[in-house]
């Protein structure tokens, strides 16, 4: 069997391309090996963002394999989908570093709850996402709980109760999505991205990841009690790093910043 999962290092970002023809669904297998994929990313301080695509141009992926999904129905819901949860990384601990999704065709099922989980999102124009599961029995767990507080609720409850389809431009105007572009500019849109991302210091990117994690569901109150009492730790690392001052210093010196990621 051919690996289901492509990864290629292009300077400090790691492109992975979930490549499992012909619709890129994903199994336990699968999912576990993207565990260990996005764990490498996290664990290598020379990768800085990850972007996450599918093989071929009509399918980013369509969620659960379905081969799998009806010889174990509803109990593979507690199964070991790997160290990082479902796509290998919503779940994974201590990753501090950017996801990018790029969504080249259909988004279906797990496969649209996946860009949840991401911290951005560039689509094709093409690109179509929805959620099929009450019409096979079941229902979504993430977009459940997630998409009724991004989109309006008569929308929400049309994309969960009746597997309504949404386009890329839909997605973007609704807060899913960065930006939409042509299908064969989709990479190259993400690679700028993740540039514009490279630019900032690694630490603030990790700890502005962490502190939105962290303080989701938070007030603003207990936010700053957080940050006073060190609860945020990624943010006091950042305070008191060399990268704190060095950005300070570029910007009086009026040169570029030289991040050390310390």
């Amino acid at each position: 069997m051919t690996n289901p999962i492509k990864t290629t290092r292009n300077g400090a970002i790691f492109e992975i391309t979930l490549d499992r023809p012909k619709a890129n669904a994903i199994d336990r297998p699968t999912s576990q090996l993207m565990g260990e994929v996005f764990a490498e990313f996290r664990d290598d301080k020379s990768l800085r963002v990850a972007i996450l695509t599918g093989g071929g141009e009509k399918f980013f992926s369509a969620g659960w394999d379905l081969n799998e999904a009806a010889s174990v129905g509803g109990a593979g819901y507690a199964s070991d989908y790997g160290q990082g949860g479902l796509y290998g990384f919503p779940e994974l601990p201590g990753l501090e570093k950017p996801v990018i999704c790029a969504v080249n065709g259909y988004a279906i099922g797990a496969g649209f709850e996946v860009l949840f989980g991401a911290d951005f999102v560039v689509c094709a124009e093409h690109a179509l996402m929805w959620l099929p599961e009450a019409q096979l029995g079941v229902v979504p767990d993430v977009g459940t709980f997630r998409l009724p507080k991004i989109l309006p609720p008569a929308l929400a409850n049309e994309v969960l109760y009746a597997g309504r389809k949404l386009t890329a431009e839909e997605c973007a105007h609704w807060g899913l999505a960065n930006a939409v572009v042509p299908g064969d500019q989709l990479m190259d849109a993400a690679r700028e991205l993740a540039g514009r991302i490279l630019t900032s210091a690694p630490l603030s990117v990790a700890a502005a990841k962490q502190t939105i994690r962290l303080s989701r569901n938070m007030s603003i109150s207990q936010c700053y009690g957080a940050i006073r009492r060190g609860d945020f730790p990624m943010f006091a690392k950042m305070m008191e790093s060399e990268d704190a001052l060095e950005g300070t210093r570029a910007a009086v010196e009026k040169r570029d910043p030289v991040w050390l990621g310390k």
